[in-house]
């Protein structure tokens, strides 16, 4: 990861977190897009019991590699320089992705990747995607312990297969002379939580960067009836909690900031964002691609635009895009998505020296 690509991203949050402060004091609006999010399918090979994706009889009508690179540089039309973050789904069942990922390379645009790891990390596939130059790559890993990911992820022998995935993954960086971060994403549940900090040693031993917890969300009936965790666990999940903040401040490579950590108790118990964190500010920065051009800046409010069909400046300040403003910045859902949670400045600068420091020395 080059400090560079981190100082430029960097000023562009400085400036971004200005606008947003006018905003929010004047509602004059010279916010531009600061998190791009591109889920480029909803189809996956995986059938997580937190996730209902796999489950659908059927998908919306997916763009094109064309569309998408339409919309891409409309983008970058507007703001310039940017990283993309693409997910899925499982982004590399899309036909022509890896394509998708070279546009980006020779045009400029930041770019990383959130996969599920198993069956897209083997070595000819982890040549092309390291050839197109990551930004980062982050991988879905729930437990150390086989049988718990395995089983959270529905799909037996996943666990080896991602391992060997992340080192064809080390070994290509190594062997390109790059040093983009690769991070793991454990989805925190009832099943996973009292072995999470044991994560932070193994993540290192198997070649990886970083870690990114996310607390599982409600949206199955597998959550309500055996994920969810419940007020009766909730000391052990504060001792682990506390556990993650120690070694977090002691320089382990753990990118969640402290106050999202502190959340999680919160979050379990189902309450309302504290006034601390308000306004949610989602509406003033994000920028999320549905795989059928629908753009939202959070799913749980309306879209604002289609990409299909207009330029990203035209959505940005539509009416559309203004009335989500005001909605979102109204609202008190405490959220802890990795992609919706508050980020301060400060916790931005953070995240970027840990991945600098983790993954040069990796």
């Amino acid at each position: 990861m080059k400090a560079l690509d981190l100082v430029s991203l960097g000023t562009k949050h400085v400036r971004n977190a200005l606008s947003e402060e006018l905003y929010l004091r004047t509602g004059r609006d010279v916010t531009r897009p600061a998190a791009i999010f591109a889920e480029v399918v909803e189809r996956c090979n995986y059938k997580c019991r937190y996730c209902d994706y796999w489950r659908r009889p059927n998908y919306r009508d997916e763009m094109s590699i064309d569309e998408w690179q339409r919309a891409l540089a409309s983008l970058k039309e507007f703001i310039g320089a940017y990283h993309v973050e693409f997910a899925g789904g499982e982004p590399y069942i899309k036909k022509g992705f890896l394509d998708l990922l070279r546009f980006c390379r020779d045009n400029d645009i930041h770019w990383g990747v959130t996969t599920n790891g198993g069956a897209y990390l083997n070595k000819k596939i982890v040549a092309q995607t390291v050839e197109a130059r990551p930004f980062n790559i982050n991988i879905s890993i729930d437990s150390t312990d086989p049988t718990i990911h395995n089983y959270s992820r529905g799909v037996e022998n996943s666990l080896s297969d991602i391992v060997q995935g992340i080192r064809n993954v080390a070994e290509q960086r190594r062997a390109e002379g790059l040093d983009f971060p690769i991070i793991i994403k454990p989805v925190v549940h009832k099943l996973n939580f009292r072995r999470l900090p044991e994560m932070v040693d193994w993540i290192q031993q198997i070649g990886a960067t970083a870690l990114s917890f996310q607390p599982v969300e409600q949206g199955t009936q597998e959550v309500e009836d055996e994920l969810w965790i419940g007020e009766s666990e909730l000391d052990d999940l504060i001792k682990v909690r506390d556990e993650l903040l120690r070694l977090k401040r002691a320089g382990a490579p753990i990118l969640n900031g402290e106050a999202v950590l502190r959340a999680w108790p919160n979050h379990f118990r189902r309450e309302k964002a504290p006034k601390e964190v308000m306004p949610c500010r989602v509406g003033m920065r994000n920028y999320f691609i549905r795989s059928d051009g629908r753009l939202e800046v959070c799913w749980f409010f309306k879209p604002i635009g289609n990409v299909r069909t207009q330029t990203a400046r035209e959505i940005w300040y539509s009416e559309e895009a203004q009335a989500r403003r005001k909605e979102t910045i109204a609202c008190d859902k405490l959220c802890l998505f990795t992609c919706l949670a508050q980020r301060t400045l400060q916790d931005k600068l953070k995240m970027g020296l840990t991945l600098l420091t983790n993954t040069k020395a990796a």
